[in-house]
């Protein structure tokens, strides 16, 4: 039964493309995010390196400049998945979104940015699988309880989407406790999905999981028919319809 006191929203901000669903209304969640983009923007044009870099970047206060809290995840995130530190920009974003309606009193959000998650919720949500042309993609769905929010769900392909990828996995697909983590940790395992079998890339990939296990809940690799899971998540279950790219939530 679809709750009446959810409204869905879409924000879109150049590259940021944002689907909210949500129990509160005015809450100015776009000019907040035009504050973290100029941040982020500002940052890059004094710090090149952090846009470019497939390496961690440090970052810190220089001259009483403090470092904004967009750059601080994002820096983390990539030292955490030892990546660079863009790679966690589209989950820092959901993260920090979220966190903001939260702050504001919502007792229900969620956040796509392009497919990364960020929610707190207080009922039960079913969040869409999409793995390209496998023909897992839009069959299953996670059930997330609700007291196992707040949660980042971040997806990371090689076959999908513009996101820049080494590996070859039709989706990487991490559960951590912040959105920001789950997106520097997916893209990681990604770029380790490779092997002449799809069994194969799943196997590499998750031993690339076994090695950052300590950072997220739970991991599931999806390469063609072959799939293959690590750590704890949440009960998979059918779908109603056919997920597609854009569409990766429901209740």
């Amino acid at each position: 039964m679809t709750d009446s006191r959810i409204i869905k929203e879409h924000i879109q901000i150049d590259e940021t493309d944002l689907k909210i669903k949500t129990d509160i209304i005015n809450h100015n969640l776009r000019n907040f995010i035009f504050k973290q983009r100029f941040e982020l923007k500002n940052y890059i044009r004094k710090n090149p390196d952090f846009l470019n870099s497939y390496e961690p970047v440090l970052v810190g206060e220089i001259n009483n400049y403090q470092t904004p809290l967009i750059i601080s995840l994002m820096a983390r995130a990539g030292r955490r998945g030892e990546v660079g530190p863009m790679a966690a920009v589209s989950g820092a974003i959901a993260q920090l979104s979220m966190g903001f309606m939260v702050e504001n009193c919502a007792k229900y959000v969620v956040i796509d940015n392009g497919g990364d998650i960020a929610l707190k919720t207080d009922q039960n949500v079913v969040v869409g699988l999409y793995a390209g042309e496998s023909s897992l993609s839009g069959e299953l769905g996670f059930k997330v309880k609700f007291r196992k929010t707040p949660m980042g769900i971040c997806t990371s392909s090689g076959t999908v989407g513009h996101s820049i990828s080494f590996g070859r996995s039709d989706s990487v697909t991490v559960f951590a406790d912040e959105a920001s983590i789950a997106d520097a940790l997916a893209t990681s395992i990604g770029n380790y999905c490779l092997g002449q079998t799809d069994n194969d890339a799943v196997a590499k990939s998750l031993e690339r999981a076994d090695d950052l296990r300590k950072y997220m809940r739970g991991v599931l690799v999806v390469v063609g028919e072959s799939a293959g899971t690590l750590g704890k998540i949440p009960k998979l279950v059918k779908t109603d319809k056919k997920v597609v790219l854009g569409d990766l939530f429901e209740i």
